[in-house]
């Protein structure tokens, strides 16, 4: 009797010790995969506040996870495992190479790793890249992740973009997009510069934009990327002093060259603007010809809209007739942006209202008189301003009615 009752406790505890050991086990899982998915949101641009306020951290793990929002500093054998030793290259550019790669969670990156040959070159656009979009955070602009700076490699870690830059899909017919797409494209990148110009603490001035440095995510939604020649500037500067040539030609504004105005934001305007001519046309603004002569759409699109001829031209660009009228105010927008003087191009926040149809795009001056070298004169004395601040905006444009826009009322009747 007394063995039965032995091994009838025997069996209890066994059970208990096992139910109890399932428990532990149980929970021991539960709070890894509650921390697996906190990491994983923040990792996806949540908002900490709201991850935190959803899952109940104290405020020590808020800090933590506000801390994870700021560029990490990496190690090269981190880099190195991340990127499973450097198998996958994305690309090449004139400051190093890309590669593809993954953090652990699964999140894929791309790791620049800048070339130490180029010497004080390298360093300064590593400074550059990790003082200004390192500071920053806007659904325009690529995101950094971190960087790596040791006695073996400079690498910058970027989020990945699954489709690539925007040249490969204007100049490469077997990833040709939809105009309404390209269309989308255009005002996220004004939003973008918008953001830089406008919104963040310092002023950033990017001067590099051209479809190479806009990148694509999986739903072709842009990112500005490639801030290595970007600089901090302090609002209350009208200009700033640049000791070379910057940007990219066929993009740069004239003042680099002409000496005739200070550098300001608006170089930023005018290589968008030249961006925007081309996702109209689909094609690089300057092609040369079997002649030797020089095909250069910007001044074709002047020179059809002067005739009151820019929809034939816009038709001819392969554009179907129920989208020319975002298709020609997207030129006109252009137009705005590349006049000769900084004063005379608007403001990225008017270029987004502008190309989101909000308001009504007033018809634009000539631009490209700075190719005519006997104007040049005249020109700096008609307009002097040094183009920092931004003047009322009825300049480029004049509001539509509040109780209907204008290409609401043309749906309506439709």
């Amino acid at each position: 009797m007394s063995s039965d009752s032995d091994r009838s406790s025997t069996i209890v505890a066994a059970t208990v010790s096992t139910l109890v050991g399932v428990l532990v086990l149980y929970v021991i899982i539960s709070v890894i995969l509650y921390l697996r998915k906190v990491k994983r949101l923040a990792m996806e641009n949540q908002n900490p506040v709201e991850v935190i306020w959803r899952t109940g951290q104290t405020v020590e793990r808020f800090l933590q996870e506000v801390e994870r929002d700021k560029p990490v500093r990496f190690t090269s054998e981190q880099l190195n495992s991340f990127t499973g030793n450097y198998k996958s290259g994305l690309g090449s550019g004139g400051f190093g190479q890309v590669y593809g790669g993954q953090f652990p969670n699964g999140v894929q990156i791309a790791v620049k790793v800048l070339n130490r040959n180029l010497g004080r070159i390298a360093e300064q656009q590593f400074m550059a890249e990790v003082g200004t979009i390192g500071r920053t955070y806007h659904i325009n602009l690529v995101r950094l992740y971190g960087f790596c700076h040791d006695q073996h490699m400079t690498a910058l870690v970027y989020e990945f973009m699954e489709n690539g830059s925007l040249d490969k899909c204007l100049f490469n017919k077997m990833q040709s997009i939809e105009w309404e797409k390209l269309h989308e494209i255009a005002i996220g990148t004004a939003k973008g510069l918008a953001y830089l110009h406008e919104e963040c603490q310092q002023r950033i001035i990017h001067y590099d934009i051209k479809p190479e440095n806009v990148l694509l995510d999986v739903n072709f939604s842009p990112r500005v990327a490639d801030f290595g020649l970007a600089k901090l500037c302090d609002r209350n500067r009208t200009h700033v002093t640049i000791s070379r040539y910057k940007g990219t030609p066929c993009y740069s504004a004239p003042e680099f060259l002409s000496g005739n105005y200070p550098i300001t934001h608006k170089c930023d305007v005018y290589s968008f603007g030249m961006v925007l001519f081309e996702i109209v046309g689909r094609r690089r603004n300057a092609i040369v010809g079997a002649s030797e002569t020089l095909d250069w759409f910007p001044k074709h699109v002047w020179e059809e809209y002067e005739k009151g001829e820019l929809a034939a031209m816009i038709s001819a660009c392969g554009i179907e007739e129920k989208k020319r009228e975002k298709a020609e105010r997207t030129c006109m927008v252009a137009l705005w942006c590349v006049q000769d003087s900084p004063q005379g191009r608007p403001p990225m926040s008017a270029v987004v209202k502008m190309l989101e149809g909000a308001v009504e795009v007033l018809p634009p001056p000539k631009p490209f008189r700075y190719l005519d070298l006997i104007q040049m004169t005249a020109l700096r004395s008609a307009d002097s301003s040094d183009g920092s601040g931004f003047s009322s905006e009825s300049r480029w444009y004049k509001e539509t009615t509040p109780i209907m826009a204008k290409h609401d009322i043309q749906m309506a009747t439709c």
